[in-house]
């Protein structure tokens, strides 16, 4: 039997702690292993109004508590990142939460999907 290979997409938010949790119980259901990925463009701040260290640990923790292994990135292109680390990973099931923007070019979902990676499953936590 396959293992499944299965990538988080979290933000800044604390909220980012059911989408992990998501993730690790598909994980578990599919015999999987765990990725929790952050990636900020460049020029900004990692976590926004949250203290640096404090929001890099609680992502760290929620990631160690579900069995997943945390990675923070900065880049110009954040949906290459994704999608490159997707493909280094070798993912198959991909977890985001619901996208709020109101526009497709802000609609990091619509942006995902509209770089390829079509043969990675994506679930979309609400």
């Amino acid at each position: 039997m396959k293992t499944h290979n299965i990538m988080v997409c979290v933000t800044q938010q604390k909220s980012c702690k059911r989408l992990i949790e998501a993730g690790a119980a598909i994980a578990k259901e599919e015999d999987g292993n765990l990725y929790v990925i952050h990636v900020v463009k460049e020029g900004w701040k990692y976590f926004g109004k949250l203290k640096e260290a404090d929001a890099i640990e609680y992502l760290f923790e929620e990631s160690k508590k579900n069995g997943g292994d945390l990675t923070i990135v900065k880049a110009d292109d954040i949906v290459g990142t994704l999608k490159k680390f997707a493909r280094e990973k070798e993912i198959d099931i991909i977890v985001m939460g619901k996208s709020r923007e109101k526009t497709a070019d802000q609609d990091m979902i619509k942006r995902f999907r509209g770089k390829g990676l079509k043969e990675i499953e994506l679930k979309i936590v609400t």
